[in-house]
Order: C-alpha cells, then sequence, then structure tokens
C-alpha cells in the first residue's frame, strides 16, 4: 500500500536521510515529500543533491524549495559569496562543491530551478517549507519569497487556543483554506522539541536536523513518524549550524 511521507529539512546530513528512509522502509511506491532546506549544516550539502536527483529516478518524490536552496543556487550560478549565507552554513557547502566541475554543478542548478514553492494533495493539505501571508491562500499569495521566508504562519499557529476549530469565526481564514499544512524552516528544537509538532491544523517537520536533533519523516495519514539519531552524532567531528 502507498504512503504520503513527508520529510522535515535535511541541511547536507545524507547519513541521517539514509537513515530515516530505511526505518521508514520506504519503497518506490510511497510519495515522497521533501519541505527543502537540502543543504547549508553538515557536510554531505553536495552529496545530497546528487542523492535526492537519483532517487527521483527510482521514486515517486516532490521537492519543496527552501530558503537555503535559493541561497546555495544563487551561489551556484554567479560564483559571489553572500556573507549571510556563508555563516548560515553556506560556508560548508561551498566546500561540498569543490569537487565538483561545471558540468556537475549544472546538474544541480536545474535540480534547484525545478524546485517547487508548495504542494497540494488530493485531499487539500498543503505542503511547503515556511509559509504564506495571503488570507485566501497561495494561489493569491504576492509574495513568493514567502513560501520560503515566512516564520508568521507557525507563529500564528503556536499562538491560536487549540480548542479552536476551522468553524469557529475567530479560527484565521489563511489556517482555515486547507484540511492540513505541513511546513519545515524554524526548528521546533526553539520551542523545546525534538519530534513534529502540530500546532492547530499545522505540521511542523523540522526537527532540528541542522542542529542538535534528528531528521525525521512522517507518514501524514497516520501520523506515525520515525527519525535518524541526532544528527550531530553522525557527523562527530563537525559542528552543524551549532
Amino acid at each position: 500500500m502507498s504512503r504520503t511521507l513527508v520529510i522535515g529539512d535535511i541541511h547536507g546530513a545524507l547519513k541521517a536521510l539514509i537513515q530515516i528512509l530505511d526505518r521508514a522502509k520506504v519503497t518506490p511506491q510511497d510519495h515522497l515529500i521533501f519541505l527543502g532546506d537540502y543543504v547549508d549544516g553538515w557536510s554531505d550539502a553536495a552529496e545530497t543533491i546528487d542523492y535526492l536527483i537519483q532517487l527521483k529516478s527510482t521514486h515517486n518524490c516532490t521537492f519543496i524549495r527552501g530558503n537555503h536552496d535559493e541561497l546555495a543556487n544563487d551561489w551556484l550560478k554567479n560564483g559571489k559569496n553572500n556573507p549571510t549565507w556563508l555563516i548560515h552554513g553556506g560556508q560548508v557547502t561551498a566546500d561540498s562543491y569543490k569537487p565538483y566541475n561545471q558540468e556537475d554543478r549544472n546538474i544541480h542548478i536545474g535540480f534547484n530551478d525545478q524546485l517547487e514553492n508548495y504542494y497540494i494533495d488530493d485531499q487539500n493539505r498543503l505542503f511547503l517549507h515556511a509559509g504564506f501571508t495571503n488570507l485566501k491562500g497561495v494561489n493569491f499569495e504576492y509574495f513568493s519569497k514567502m513560501f520560503y521566508w515566512d516564520r508568521t504562519l507557525w507563529e500564528l499557529a503556536l499562538s491560536i487556543d487549540p480548542l479552536l476549530t476551522k468553524e469557529d469565526s475567530n479560527f484565521p481564514k489563511r489556517l482555515a483554506q486547507y484540511q492540513e499544512i505541513y511546513i519545515g524552516h524554524t526548528p521546533v528544537t526553539r520551542i523545546g522539541k525534538t519530534t513534529p509538532v502540530q500546532a492547530v491544523n499545522v505540521w511542523n517537520i523540522d526537527t532540528g536536523a541542522a542542529f542538535k536533533g534528528p531528521l525525521t519523516i512522517l507518514d501524514v495519514n497516520t501520523k506515525e513518524f520515525w527519525q535518524s539519531e541526532p544528527v550531530y552524532q553522525l557527523y562527530p567531528l563537525e559542528k552543524g549550524r551549532n
């Protein structure tokens, strides 16, 4: 039986990705939805993109664009070092590309260019990296960068009384547009958690793999999830984004 599985922010932790795909017993029949931020953190950044490109040839994959993916792609295209990007995980990504020739880099640029800003399934479940601001939903968003930079959607979800339902007139209109919303971007470790967190109908799957948390894969139908070891333990000689 096929499953819809959503994967949180990887940040170059290829070892953790391989671990969770194995622990979840992923098959080619499953639909894998990756929420973005594939690079910037651990040393396997470029190798992670190689792995994802290969995975797409054998599995049903949807790849969402993260803010770090756009930053890294800008660097791949123009070669200019963005100081802010470098200190937020970009340096280790740039280092991982040193063995790659231009032809290989162009393949990765093509992968990044084809990333999706969001995905909506046939049950009106929305998957995106960060958030959106338009009350009518993602199709009406004026600023596409919000899809991978916004944090207000998660902040809003956390602030809502959990007893409030979508039928209540006070329920935020932008959240009510969808059955469920799955995001990454803001690690739940910021609120002291290392497992997926639900706030009303929003699920945050970023369990802090870039820092000291694990990487997570979650079955959106059953809410069963599998996690890697804390990623810093898989890369003991590195700091990640700590």
